[in-house]
């Protein structure tokens, strides 16, 4: 099988540890991936640390890629207008490359025009600094990463994690991503969003946790649950509930639940020959044109052709 090349464009105040998350995490995927990384003229980068990065590679490795990864900078490094270093290095890159940002490298691909009408997401501590400077991108600070092909935006951190095995479960499939998880010993998935990594005041003492009434949730998704069956699992009122629910997972009860039930749908498509009917039954819609529209909003595809993509793939 071809391996695609992903080139990882490292700019003057790099992280270190999100500029390493494509390699690692593609690296991990069955020699699917060559990973490169480059700098804007070849020569070494400066990070946030105490310690420079030397690369292998110039700008023009990003006319060979499939996919372009734009690594994050420090804050202090990030300025109102792309330099023209950096935007002779993006003209680099072939048209319907797919490009990938990771943190504040939103801001690159923002302040170059490309997010333009796009949603996009980036770290929730910039956001207000973001939307001040692009108002023409659709900002979403509540998601751990957007999928708006050809351009993809994650937030701070692990959120490169999330959005590169996300790029293995579109190319290849949840069982190679699951697979690569394990090896680099990550969540395959995680759920909600932002909001449970905001800065929040401390929880009254004693406060309850809803972490358990989400893992009894899970292994009932097949069955009606109500924001009553929820709280009333969690002894909890539905108001305090909800609300606690929303402060450690970023999203309201009945979003999440349509969440885990895409999730659980998508892996019985890839894994299964259950009709579209049983599989809705399984994850708990009421009928088949209900799982297909909830994935045609999460995704943007139908069942039927989410099955052919990610069967064949495996």
């Amino acid at each position: 099988m071809r391996r695609e090349r992903v080139v990882v464009l490292a700019l003057d105040g790099v992280y270190p540890f999100e500029l390493g998350i494509p390699s690692r995490i593609l690296g991990a995927a069955d020699d699917r991936y060559e990973v490169l990384t480059c700098s804007v003229d070849g020569r070494p980068v400066r990070t946030n640390a105490d310690f420079g990065v030397t690369v292998e590679h110039g700008p023009e490795a990003l006319a060979t890629a499939g996919t372009v990864v734009i690594a994050p900078v420090a804050p202090s490094h990030l300025a109102d207008e792309v330099s023209a270093d950096v935007l002779a290095a993006l003209a680099h890159i072939r048209p319907g490359t797919r490009i990938v940002s990771i943190c504040t490298g939103a801001f690159v691909l923002a302040a170059a025009g490309l997010l333009d009408g796009r949603r996009a997401t980036t770290h929730w501590q910039v956001v207000d600094r973001f939307r001040r400077m692009f108002p023409r991108v659709d900002l979403d600070p509540d998601v751990l990463f957007v999928d708006d092909h050809p351009f993809l935006t994650s937030a701070g951190a692990a959120s490169g994690v999330d959005i590169c095995l996300h790029l293995v479960r579109k190319d290849h499939g949840s069982r190679l991503a699951n697979s690569v998880a394990r090896r680099c010993v990550v969540p395959p998935f995680r759920d909600g969003g932002q909001a449970q990594y905001i800065e929040q005041p401390v929880p009254e003492q004693g406060a309850a946790s809803t972490a358990g009434t989400r893992a009894w949730a899970l292994e009932r998704l097949d069955e009606p649950l109500t924001l009553a069956d929820l709280s009333g699992h969690a002894r909890m009122s539905q108001r305090t509930f909800a609300r606690r629910f929303h402060d450690e997972v970023g999203l309201s009860p009945g979003r999440w639940l349509i969440q885990q039930r895409v999730v659980r749908a998508r892996h019985l498509l890839e894994s299964s020959d259950l009709t579209v009917d049983q599989i809705a039954g399984r994850v708990g819609f009421a009928t088949g044109a209900s799982l297909r529209q909830h994935l045609n909003a999460a995704i943007g595809v139908s069942p039927q052709a989410y099955r052919r993509t990610f069967q064949t793939a495996r």
